[in-house]
């Protein structure tokens, strides 16, 4: 029998709202071996990542512990010193946070953090840390993973982002990692390789970890256990075969049933009839380094088009040169036919006003000193000149339109709202401009799968209500079959395959279109080593692996 690494008995955790002190997790239990990996699951707000958090000794501002016990390796966690965590958090237990650019620090170097903790610990040199570094660099998938470290945080993507963070985690070889929605921004083709390293690292250095997630077919391959909580209390817990072939309780089942919401696709667009927005030959880089090639795409009013591709594909890039704030090379965009100024700051006001966003992720879209009235405020006065009571008026529209009740919501700041609630704000603020067309970055990738399943059913009836134009750039080819009426897929920075959903979901697909479709994961434990096996050894992940096994073999003893 494995030896116990973490214990948590009866845990209490109470956050403070209004004066007051509420319950967040209700007399929770856990026991987690040395090597081993247990599930976190349940839909937003049930504790997860509260949990997650407590078993590090740590709770946010605003949170306490207010009974209970959280012991590691024979630690009381929470009557601790500060210095006996400190000498933890860092070397025996890491952290791999959902949201990796709200946890960079954007003025030093990704290798830099990377190397950080393991250095200061007197782990390792920082020659071993490095190379330890730019090996898990390799092992995670990450491009030039030689030089990649040498960049700022705002010069690599979100999905290239969240996994330095996750090899940060890993270089000084913890005991525990808590992994907090790791693979949320990543697409699925890199998501696969980035499970199997880290399934493969754990299991080698015999490393415990928590993996959080909503997405139940990752928790299917990652975990050895499952635990399904909900509104701070636990549900059921089972290991990972027995639960996914027969939960015990409804609400498990309600999590385990598939997304029912998936809206039938649009009739073709006559021919003839004008696109409301037309990328027209366009070429970009980012300095030299060139990021779409000659891309060309029409969305026309009142319809859907999903974007789909890998980390790097353009994605995000054409989202950016449509709102001005990257100008291209070559090409152009047009508005109603009419050619846009390529950058937003020779735009006039009726130009940006039509042209609204969306962000993946709310915690950093939403400034968190300022209310919600004032957030959605801004923009009903900046384009539609209301204020005093008319704007509030029209706020309180905009928060009865997302489903949100205004006179509970209103005075509240972002960090009082789950993040379901802080993506139907960013919705309201793109709305308050009255757009006729609006881009949606990833905006369910970290939500999960009910909370997801509301916010595209809130985008359907808008759009049916508002004739609006909708740019959907996602990796959930789930959420593609929810909602698109077309598809386009782009791989490095070119339009591969385009065209109505139907005939993207249906062979013969572009060979990088199945591979898209084939990388998906399923609900079944075996799913993730039988595809692997299928397509042989990553020769970059085998070479990575050697590295991290001779650095080691040749590193100092306290590694």
């Amino acid at each position: 029998m494995k030896e116990r690494l973490l214990k948590i008995r009866d845990l209490r955790i109470e956050g403070l709202s209004d004066e007051q002190w509420w319950p967040i997790v209700r007399g929770v239990d856990l026991d987690l071996s040395r090597g081993e990996v247990l599930g976190l699951i349940g839909e937003s707000g049930a504790g997860k990542s509260t949990l997650g958090l407590a078993a590090m000794g740590y709770t946010r501002d605003g949170c306490r512990i207010s009974g209970g016990l959280v012991e590691f390796d024979g630690i009381d966690m929470v009557h601790a010193p500060a210095h006996v965590k400190r000498d933890l958090l860092g070397r025996r237990i890491a952290y791999v946070a959902q949201s990796a650019a709200a946890s960079f620090n954007p003025a030093h170097r990704l290798l830099g953090q990377c190397t950080e903790s393991p250095v200061q610990h007197g782990v390792m040199s920082r020659s071993e840390a490095e190379e330890r570094a730019i090996a898990l660099y390799e092992r995670l998938r990450l491009p030039d993973p030689q030089q990649i470290g040498f960049r700022y945080p705002h010069q690599v993507s979100g999905g290239q982002l969240q996994r330095a963070m996750t090899a940060m985690a890993m270089v000084a070889k913890p005991d525990l990692i808590i992994f907090d929605e790791p693979t949320t921004a990543l697409d699925v083709t890199t998501q696969i390789e980035v499970l199997a390293a880290i399934r493969d690292i754990v299991q080698q250095s015999g490393t415990a970890a928590i993996y959080i997630t909503h997405d139940l077919a990752v928790v299917a391959q990652m975990a050895d256990r499952i635990k399904v909580l909900l509104r701070g209390e636990e549900v059921e817990e089972a290991d990972t075969r027995s639960m996914l072939a027969s939960p015990r309780e409804d609400y498990t089942k309600s999590l385990w049933a598939v997304r029912s919401f998936q809206r039938p696709a649009k009739p073709a667009v006559a021919q003839g009839v004008s696109p409301l927005i037309r990328l027209e030959k366009v070429t970009a880089t980012y300095g030299q380094v060139p990021v779409l090639k000659d891309i060309s795409l029409d969305i026309h009013s009142g319809r859907t088009v999903a974007v789909v591709g890998e980390s790097g594909s353009g994605k995000s890039t054409a989202a950016r040169v449509i709102t001005g704030l990257l100008t291209p090379r070559a090409g152009r965009v047009l508005l109603d036919g009419v050619p846009l100024p390529a950058s937003y700051r020779d735009r006039g006001k009726d130009h940006l006003r039509q042209i609204q966003m969306i962000y993946q992720m709310a915690d950093t879209a939403l400034n968190p000193r300022c209310t919600i009235g004032d957030i959605i405020g801004r923009p009903v006065e900046f384009y539609m000149g209301l204020t005093g009571r008319e704007k509030r008026r029209r706020v309180e529209e905009l928060m009865v339109q997302i489903e949100m009740e205004p006179g509970e919501y209103m005075n509240r700041l972002p960090g009082e709202l789950s993040g379901g609630q802080k993506q139907r704000i960013g919705i309201a603020r793109a709305l308050a401009a009255e757009p006729r067309f609006i881009i949606c970055d990833e905006v369910t990738s970290a939500l999960d799968q009910l909370v997801a399943e509301g916010i595209l059913r809130l985008l359907a009836r808008l759009q049916d209500e508002l004739g609006l134009a909708y740019m959907f750039i996602t990796h959930d080819l789930a959420t593609v079959r929810a909602i698109a009426d077309e598809v386009v897929v782009m791989k490095e920075g070119r339009v591969v395959e385009a065209g109505p959903k139907d005939r993207m979901f249906h062979p013969p697909h572009h060979p990088y279109t199945e591979l898209l479709l084939s990388s998906v994961p399923e609900m079944e434990p075996d799913w993730l080593t039988r595809v692997l096996e299928a397509r042989g050894p990553s020769e970059i992940g085998e070479a990575a692996i050697a590295k991290m096994n001779n650095s080691e073999s040749s590193g100092s003893p306290d590694a």
